[in-house]
């Protein structure tokens, strides 16, 4: 699957949105892409999973016992791509402001894929490859539907990205004047 394949998808649900937009990151974006929109066709999901699967497959060596999905954006990719991978698919989520595994437990040295939807500055990647670690899980790599970075982002682990698209993004303090001049909103899941 190319990039502009898993953009056209993004296209297909509406979920390719233009304006102003405050990212998970804080960034400013003038482009978002609103994966909601995308993974509620379930056949849209399982198409991006399916060949997210095949790439983390080529791309590493040996069993996976776990995917991991940052929540709460993570969740569903996460566990659609285990569903092609054949691994078990768990979640951390915020215990006080901090990634926890709260509802599950992993031996030591469990061989686990961290899946996410949409990498921007690898924040919420990075958070839970140190949960993980301190769990003493062996974190092979990462992966994204999309990497909005372009493989500038570094989250701890190789990343292994579906698509690879930069779209600019801001800080608040430091915008184009056609961006500034356009409301600002956030869709993200951050403060879930």
């Amino acid at each position: 699957m190319t990039n502009e394949d898993v953009l056209d998808i993004f296209r297909q649900a509406g979920a390719y949105l233009e304006g102003h937009f405050i990212l998970t990151s804080g960034l400013r974006s003038p482009i978002f892409l609103q994966k909601a929109r995308v993974f509620m066709h379930p056949h849209l999901t399982e198409n991006l999973c399916q060949a997210l699967a095949e790439r983390i497959r080529a791309e590493t060596e040996g069993a996976i016992d776990f995917v991991v999905g940052p929540a709460v954006g993570g969740l569903i990719p996460a566990y659609e791509t285990s569903r092609h991978l054949g691994a078990p698919a768990i979640w951390v989520e915020r215990e006080n402001g901090v990634f926890r595994l709260r509802r599950f437990e992993i031996e030591p040295g469990a061989r686990v894929v961290i899946v996410e939807d949409i990498v921007t500055t690898g924040l919420s990647i990075r958070e839970t490859v140190t949960c993980l670690q301190e769990l003493g899980a062996e974190v092979v790599a990462a992966a994204c539907i999309i990497d909005r970075s372009a493989g500038k982002a570094d989250v701890g682990v190789p990343l292994i990205a579906l698509a690879e698209y930069e779209v600019p993004a801001y800080p608040a303090d430091a915008l184009p004047p056609e961006l500034a001049a356009i409301p600002a909103v956030k869709p993200g899941s951050r403060s879930l």
